[in-house]
């Protein structure tokens, strides 16, 4: 870091199968004729974006760019969260599934990117905050921006990290959600929500549940249609179906945002959920996922965050 004016960008040079990494050299000079001389930092390894903007934030750099995919923006704000907020965070998606753009409207160019930051443009978006467990005994805390997922979603993320390096984005969620959809199991989800003052208890049979504060997840599936950014509450879809082939059946709808009205799909509207699994049975299958990252596993506790973070978008 050379300074604490300009921006600092910071590049995960494995995101989108290293095409982050192959592409940034035609990046930066985009982004400096738009912005001035920034800083720049690679990552190194998973989490690594999240030291690197905690202490970009906490050195007085006040625009924080991720480059890469929705997992290297995750982490870049929880980073900035982590330093107390006082920095905005610009995104330049270079990732395999490209889902916060589309909730964002972002069409996938490097010049809209660059517009949607240079133009100074900003908005106050809400985020959540997970606790959950990674060893008995053991809680750790993240926020995310986009969709918290478990049951089908979490193991098709696993599978897509798995994935050849040579499938593009499209192909390797369709494989990973082929594979997901032949090994994912039944579960019975124990829920206490709350939205405001008013709370409920659920049991809710499900193959897929997502807590959403965005749109999209899954390389393009529209799960949340009606999910906003800012409007200070999670939206929750619980998918559920009598068996895998109907499954499948609802899930082509899911692309087209035309599943809510099917039957076994559930919608309901929270600031604060609890989550645990009744059938022990299916708890190595409901594993959750955070804006296309692989965490931990249950109980989880989500919690709404309203307006915390500042997005150039």
């Amino acid at each position: 870091m050379t300074g604490a004016g300009g921006a600092f960008v910071i590049v995960n040079p494995r995101a989108g199968s290293g095409r982050a990494g192959r592409a940034f050299d035609g990046i930066r000079p985009v982004l400096e004729r738009r912005l001035g001389a920034v800083d720049v930092a690679f990552t190194e390894g998973p989490a690594h974006a999240i030291d690197l903007a905690r202490e970009a934030v906490r050195g007085g750099k006040k625009l924080v760019i991720a480059v890469g995919g929705d997992g290297t923006l995750h982490e870049v704000a929880n980073g900035v969260l982590d330093a107390g907020a006082a920095a905005s965070v610009g995104y330049v998606g270079q990732g395999t599934g490209g889902d916060f753009r589309r909730t964002l409207g972002i069409e996938h160019r490097l010049d809209a990117y660059v517009e949607a930051i240079a133009a100074g443009r900003e908005r106050r978006i809400d985020v959540g905050k997970v606790s959950y467990d990674v060893s008995p005994g053991v809680r750790r805390s993240r926020y995310f921006l986009n969709i918290l997922s478990i049951g089908m979603g979490g193991l098709v993320v696993r599978y897509v990290k798995d994935s050849s390096i040579a499938l593009g984005g499209t192909a390797a969620y369709f494989l990973a959600s082929a594979r997901a959809l032949a090994t994912c199991r039944h579960g019975r989800l124990r829920c206490d929500a709350r939205l405001g003052a008013e709370s409920g208890q659920h049991v809710i049979g499900t193959f897929v549940f997502a807590v959403c504060n965005g749109s999209y997840f899954g390389g393009g599936m529209h799960v949340a249609p009606m999910a906003k950014l800012d409007d200070g509450r999670l939206d929750v879809i619980s998918l559920d179906a009598p068996n895998k082939l109907a499954l499948a059946v609802v899930g082509r709808h899911i692309y087209r945002g035309t599943h809510v009205s099917l039957p076994g799909v559930r919608h309901f509207e929270c600031d604060h959920l609890a989550i645990d699994i009744e059938n022990e049975d299916a708890r190595s299958a409901f594993l959750p996922e955070v804006d296309g990252e692989a965490l931990g596993g249950l109980p989880l506790r989500i919690d709404l965050v309203p307006r915390a973070l500042t997005l150039r978008a």
